[in-house]
């Protein structure tokens, strides 16, 4: 007996084949042809190999995956440590000091600066002012120069526009007090301290201010200021009618400055002085200047345009001080506002301030790096610096004359002090 097999191959196309077969007992005998199931062996071995490049290729990224993740924290803990070393240096970037500086807003500068002496020359004409318009013409006959030859150097035109500006402010028209009221305008020496004594407080904080009313013809109040919020704000100043009372921290009362802490009036860091019976700070969290007058109970704000603030130009020559970006400074004629901007490159900028009006009369900028200082004070329109000497030894190493603007880097006036760190100078 013959029976038909129809048989399937799947190689490469669906292939049929019909052979015959006999039937044996309980077995059927039939002869096919297999070729057309051949094993493609060089294929297979073709894909075999392909296989095996795939997964050495899959185990060494892997093992490079692993050696990533291994050194990705490593990195990660250098990248941020670069971008802290960095972010105090952030201000180069924007301050424009590699880059070139644009002729036409240098020439603009120079034309400001030129308007505001030749106004100040018609009213006042003087041995000065005539000097400074000259010079003023040959600098802007410097930069049209610069047009023609398309060279320059940015930081020798950038130091000499900051010195005309200087000189420009230093000629305004001032109040004669101003100028008149100290015969020696540079200091000469320091003496020793006569008293100290423990805020009245507690002795837990160790920021803040205290002094004199710092005009002379106000009654002579005695104040102080602690900062009693992480050493950074302050809502209360403390009065005192006698100088005894002072240092007995006796007969005083607590004059309310702001309803809290982190009220928008309140004291931020230890630049706060009084002057006319008026308080002068940094107001919270923001480069602005406040006044607070403790007779009217009135709060005054004014921008300060450009400050660094929260910590970017502390004073920083032995250890930061935190929170004295901005310092408020008083003498017998004028109140001062000593500060950095990134404009300056983090150099000292100096502001005679209205107190009445609370605006900016006049602007002087230092080549002083601020966190190369300890602290800074002003007397007689001539802004100091100290700079750390030991613990018990400051120095004041540097002077700069509103008067004249001018510069002087070669004083060495040492005096005593009680701790190693400035509060307050």
């Amino acid at each position: 007996m013959f029976v038909f097999l129809l048989l399937l191959a799947f190689i490469g196309t669906v292939e049929a084949q019909r052979v015959p077969g006999q039937q044996k007992t309980d077995s059927c005998l039939c002869k096919i042809n297999s070729s057309i199931w051949t094993f493609p062996a060089v294929q297979f071995m073709e894909v075999t190999r392909q296989v095996q490049i795939c997964e050495d290729n899959l185990n060494e990224f892997e093992e490079k995956l692993r050696n990533t993740n291994a050194e990705l924290p490593m990195m990660e803990a250098t990248l941020q440590n670069i971008s802290a070393r960095l972010k105090t240096f952030g201000y180069l970037h924007t301050s424009g000091l590699y880059s070139a500086l644009h002729l036409r807003q240098l020439n603009q500068e120079l034309e400001d600066i030129h308007q505001s002496v030749n106004e100040t020359h018609m009213q006042n004409p003087n041995k000065e002012t005539h000097s400074l318009l000259s010079e003023l013409n040959k600098a802007k006959n410097d930069v049209q120069r610069m047009y023609i030859d398309d060279f320059f150097n940015l930081e020798t035109m950038k130091k000499r526009l900051r010195d005309l500006n200087n000189r420009a402010q230093s000629c305004k028209t001032i109040p004669n007090d101003f100028r008149s009221t100290c015969h020696q305008r540079i200091m000469t020496r320091i003496s020793s301290p006569s008293i100290t004594k423990l805020n009245s407080i507690s002795k837990s904080y160790i920021s803040g201010a205290w002094g004199r009313d710092a005009q002379l013809s106000s009654k002579k109040r005695y104040w102080e200021h602690c900062l009693v919020s992480g050493h950074k704000h302050g809502n209360t100043i403390r009065m005192y009618n006698s100088y005894e009372d002072f240092m007995a921290s006796r007969n005083y009362k607590d004059e309310q400055i702001a309803s809290s802490y982190s009220d928008k009036n309140a004291v931020q860091g230890s630049g706060t002085i009084l002057y006319d019976n008026t308080v002068f700070y940094q107001c919270y969290s923001t480069a602005e200047i406040c006044s607070f007058n403790i007779t009217t109970k009135v709060t005054k704000r004014m921008k300060l345009d450009g400050a660094g603030i929260d910590n970017k130009f502390p004073f920083c020559y032995y250890s930061c001080r935190d929170w004295t970006d901005i310092d408020l400074e008083a003498d017998q004629d004028a109140v001062w506002v000593i500060y950095a901007t990134e404009e300056n490159h983090g150099n000292i900028v100096v502001s005679r301030l209205d107190p009445l009006a609370l605006n900016i009369t006049h602007t002087w900028k230092t080549q002083l790096f601020k966190r190369s200082v300890t602290s800074t004070f002003m007397m007689c329109g001539v802004l100091y610096a100290t700079r750390f000497v030991n613990t018990y030894q400051e120095e004041v190493f540097y002077a700069f004359d509103t008067t004249t603007g001018q510069e002087i880097n070669t004083l060495s006036l040492p005096f005593e002090k009680v701790s190693a760190g400035i509060a307050n100078l």
